[in-house]
């Protein structure tokens, strides 16, 4: 426990210099921001630290009055996370994911099937009555963590995670009837397409255009930019403006005419990424599409599978530095080595329970912008360190092809900056402190 303490003092020195030190143009008491996040992270650090899933955490902090939290997972929650653990250690090895490294495709529709028909992985977030397993956030962080941790190849963060929550929160009872439960199924593969310029999702940036034709239809023409997946979906949901100047979601086939899918080459092959361009691309129109929500949720699962994919790095520092031997010794044994796993252990710990931290805001819906954006700027640091930390404990063998850290560490880069960098979150997270719905009482 005096090293729990420790170790806790430590986070929250950190988290105070760290919100000391940023983004010194925003107006507003840094130990405000400090207190805020410090709240929100020890909570949930200490709840992984007690693993009980029917013990309260409670926790004073200096003025205020005690703050309580629940461990998230509960014993179903835990056996969903070890059967799929075990599925993705026997189905998703790292020499899987070479292969679909190369494989323009990028995932093996074999072991996609399997992980639909055996786990209904791809419903476990839809809601029943579209053929979903009905289940929220918390447990969609647990596969994704899982997913990150295996670094699966497959359409399930663009297809499950992306596509199926904006038609959920966008679409009518028609279109969802229509698409969610294939979605659902794995028989359909479905992308989101909303990037253009920047990485945030904005109305301001969406250029894209929707015009309405006689038939009721709409013709989009415009380009999208880091589109997911892209190249295996048969539907693709697509954000434009529309004449009144407001932004809506509009479904269109990969298939039509004036759609056209260009791979994109980048440093992580186990992510497909791809430039659609539509030209008087014929669609149909989901919805007014409310982008920084949707943002808030894909953002948070992706904060989740950074964190799996951190504790794999982890672990594979840990042993590799257990296993190797100089002047006749373990060099884990060695006090410098083991400064820098403990200073990773703590970061990967904090960034895990902003993960899960906002996964459980977003279940509730409170508060859901600023521990989204803390859990991805968190998330995308500790993702990235860790990384280029593993490669230095294994030496020259960590900057070898045939070992597999590079990787994650490439996982980790294109993740880093992904829906936007860590930098652009903070300053998103602190908007939302200061002006959203419960900044007055908060900051009074």
């Amino acid at each position: 426990m005096r090293a729990v303490a420790r170790a806790q003092r430590l986070a929250d020195k950190r988290l105070l210099m760290s919100y000391e030190r940023a983004d010194g143009y925003v107006t507003i008491d840094a130990k405000v921001i400090a207190s805020f996040a410090r709240g929100c992270i020890r909570l949930s650090a200490l709840a992984v630290v007690h693993c009980s899933s029917e013990q309260t955490i409670c926790s004073r902090h200096e003025g205020e009055n005690d703050l309580s939290t629940q461990f998230i997972f509960n014993e179903d929650q835990e056996q969903f996370r070890d059967n799929l653990a075990r599925f993705l250690a026997d189905k998703s090895p790292t020499t899987e994911v070479r292969a679909q490294m190369v494989d323009a495709r990028g995932y093996d529709p074999a072991v996609w099937s399997l992980l639909n028909q055996q786990l209904g992985l791809s419903g476990i977030a839809i809601a029943e009555q579209y053929g979903g397993a009905g289940f929220g956030p918390q447990e969609l962080a647990i596969a994704c963590e899982e997913m990150g941790r295996s670094l699966y190849c497959g359409p399930y963060f663009a297809s499950a995670v992306c596509a199926a929550h904006a038609l959920s929160a966008t679409g009518g009872e028609v279109h969802k009837q229509q698409w969610l439960p294939r979605i659902a199924s794995g028989d359909l593969i479905a992308c989101l397409a909303i990037t253009e310029r920047a990485p945030m999702w904005s109305d301001e940036d969406i250029q894209t255009t929707a015009t309405s034709s006689a038939n009721g239809k709409y013709q989009l023409s415009g380009t999208k930019h880091y589109v997911i997946d892209a190249q295996v979906a048969e539907v693709v949901f697509v954000a434009a403006t529309e004449v009144d100047g407001s932004v809506a979601l509009f479904a269109a086939d990969t298939a039509a005419d004036g759609l056209t899918v260009t791979p994109v080459q980048s440093m992580d092959a186990t992510r497909k990424l791809n430039t659609v361009t539509l030209a008087n691309t014929p669609a149909e129109r989901l919805g007014t599409a409310d982008l920084p929500s949707l943002m808030d949720y894909v953002v948070v699962a992706l904060s989740n599978e950074m964190v799996g994919g951190a504790q794999t790095l982890l672990q594979s520092a840990l042993d590799y530095t257990q296993l190797r031997f100089q002047f006749g010794r373990s060099i884990a044994s060695f006090q410098a080595i083991k400064h820098r796993l403990a200073d990773l252990l703590l970061e990967v710990e904090l960034a895990k329970s902003a993960a899960y931290q906002a996964a459980y805001c977003l279940t509730v819906n409170e508060d859901v912008r600023e521990h989204a954006s803390l859990a991805k700027a968190a998330a995308s640091e500790a993702y990235v360190h860790v990384a280029s930390e593993c490669i230095q404990l294994h030496g020259g063998i960590g900057f070898t092809w045939e070992n597999d850290t590079h990787l994650w560490f490439k996982r980790a880069k294109s993740s880093e900056v992904l829906f936007g960098t860590p930098a652009a979150h903070r300053e998103r997270m602190l908007h939302a402190i200061t002006h959203g719905a419960t900044a007055k009482a908060r900051i009074g």
